[in-house]
């Protein structure tokens, strides 16, 4: 078994990771923008399909990566995980519909709450200890998890009809454009700009460049990368202030050793 997935702030990997070290697999994790995830795909039968779910729904870039490799998923078993900071719904099961269609055989899916990667809105902002108690319940959940699976059984969560209905009710209906086109607002504050070409770098859509300022290509999947890491705090997504650059590993450590 193998992992898939993607991943703004980390969160979503630290996720895959982990559950493929607790089943003890030998495989490995491919983020989907990577030169090597469709050939994972094409070389392993079994695979841990993993993404943060955003307004109830599929990020962009993996109903694409989905769709763009319908041939693949034909005979492959999947296992899903959808990572969130608030509410999922049916987060697991936006990506098993798709893979249904496509012939594959869904093992299984699993909500995991995660730090919230919105920094530029105050109001989803938590405490350090609260974060270290949702890292430490998620890890909890995934332990069980995995001690369910060796087992011989996969939970269900996101998966049936009444996790739909909460999906479509909680957030869906009233939030499709959110996920149905990509976001095209993002902002520079161009006075803390030091077009270091971090975000450049980092972006998995190869949606900005540096022309003189930095400029964006209309294709932003909202993963909060760029603004996670920019150094300067420069740039802002569905806010307009900085509060918070919420990176995982910037959780982990402060749990680690605070």
């Amino acid at each position: 078994m193998i992992g898939v997935y993607f991943s703004g702030t980390g969160n979503t990997k630290y996720c895959v990771e982990y559950i493929l070290k607790r089943l003890d697999c030998s495989g490995e994790s491919y983020a989907i923008e990577s030169d090597g995830a469709t050939f994972a795909v094409k070389s392993n039968n079994e695979i841990v399909f993993a993404y943060p779910v955003y307004y109830s729904n599929l990020p962009k870039i993996c109903r694409e990566f989905i769709v763009n490799n319908a041939e693949l998923w034909r005979g492959k078993k999947i296992f899903i995980i959808a990572t969130m900071g608030l509410f999922s719904g049916d987060g697991a099961g936006c990506s098993a519909r798709l893979f249904k269609k496509y012939g594959a055989e869904i093992l299984g899916g699993l909500h995991l709450k995660m730090p919230d990667c919105i920094g530029d809105v105050k109001l989803l902002k938590k405490s350090l200890d609260e974060n270290r108690k949702i890292i430490s319940e998620t890890e909890h959940k995934m332990d069980l998890a995995t001690d369910i699976i060796k087992n011989g059984k996969y939970p269900k969560e996101g998966l049936n009809f009444f996790y739909r209905i909460a999906g479509v009710f909680g957030q869906r209906l009233y939030f499709s454009g959110k996920t149905k086109h990509y976001y095209i607002k993002i902002r520079t504050d161009e006075s803390k700009c030091v077009k270091c070409g971090l975000c450049v770098s980092l972006c998995p859509m190869s949606n900005i460049g540096i022309e003189g300022r930095i400029v964006y290509r209309d294709k932003c999947t909202m993963c909060y990368r760029c603004f996670a890491n920019c150094p300067t705090q420069a740039i802002t997504i569905l806010g307009k202030h900085v509060y918070e650059q919420c990176k995982f590993d910037n959780y982990k450590e402060k749990c680690l050793y605070d």
